[in-house]
């Protein structure tokens, strides 16, 4: 089903962020280096550094040819892959900006992080639009539903807040995780919001009332990257505990554990994000260990 392909090496430090490039068998990484790093999963190389940056990367977002790169410092830059320049350097948040999402059809860009603030930005002229509280503290993750009506956000005081893109109004708080959530994401279906948090459990959210269905103990540490394969039933989780884990999006089975610990290949520290391939061939991991690791799935 899923098989340790290559391993790409090269980053000196902790990997953070990884994101799929416009084109195809192209994706990047970045984390606490001082620069993006784009691979080809075609030649399953190094291609280059995209671009230097001055803090650690917590998260990337590509929207058509530009590419959000939200840092440590509180900056997130905005850079043209095209081009191959930096557009614009959104500067709101006054401490580390740990997750970016776009709202297409408001042309917006929404960030967040450890400051408990949420900027909302202009894809037009990338001005700051708007901006509120959501808590004290950090906020961890944001997860868009499938019609973009919905902003999720994963908090460290446990509580998932769901609101409102049209006007950032709260709908409701999910209040089940014992420990900060560190990972969100509707699944493609459009049936249940799924969440990770720090204390190794995953929670299934019905939608559209966001009634609580599932609990599963899915880890043994914190779930820091939920990712569906884009056409095929299957999710992937990955954890401190440095296992990645493959499940069935229905039911919830788990199909297969990829960790050292179970005498597979696997990262030897904490995982800190999956994506899959724009074609779903590939599965990408990468964390502490400073590695990248690709998987070929075959559903």
């Amino acid at each position: 089903m899923i098989t340790h392909l290559h391993t790409l090496s090269g980053h000196q430090n902790p990997i953070y962020a990884l994101a799929n490039a416009a084109k195809a068998a192209t994706f990047y990484s970045a984390g606490n280096d001082k620069g993006v790093v784009e691979w080809s999963l075609a030649t399953m190389a190094f291609v280059k550094v995209l671009l230097p940056v001055q803090s650690s990367v917590y998260a990337m977002q590509r929207h058509d040819n530009l590419l959000f790169v939200a840092q440590r410092s509180g900056l997130i830059l905005v850079f043209d892959v095209m081009q191959e320049k930096i557009l614009s350097t959104l500067s709101y948040h006054q401490k580390a900006v740990f997750d970016v999402k776009i709202i297409a059809y408001k042309n917006e860009l929404i960030s967040t992080g450890e400051d408990g603030m949420v900027a909302v930005w202009s894809l037009k002229d990338f001005s700051l639009l708007y901006h509120f509280p959501v808590i004290q503290n950090t906020v961890r993750v944001i997860a868009v539903s499938n019609d973009e009506k919905e902003v999720a956000l994963g908090c460290k005081d446990g509580i998932i807040r769901i609101y409102n893109s049209e006007d950032y109004t709260l709908i409701t708080e999910l209040k089940d995780h014992s420990l900060p959530v560190t990972s969100l994401q509707y699944d493609p279906g459009s049936s249940y919001l799924i969440s990770g948090s720090r204390d190794a459990q995953l929670k299934v959210w019905t939608l559209p009332d966001y009634t609580i269905s599932n609990s599963i103990p899915a880890h043994m540490f914190g779930i820091y990257s939920i990712a569906f394969h884009p056409t095929e039933p299957f999710f992937a989780t990955c954890s401190q505990d440095k296992s990645i884990k493959l499940w069935d999006s229905r039911n919830f089975k788990l199909y297969k554990i990829l960790s050292l610990e179970k005498n597979t290949p696997g990262h030897f520290h904490s995982i800190n994000k999956l994506i899959w391939s724009g074609d779903g061939r590939y599965l990408i991991s990468t964390g502490d260990d400073r590695q990248v690791m690709v998987w070929e799935f075959n559903a």
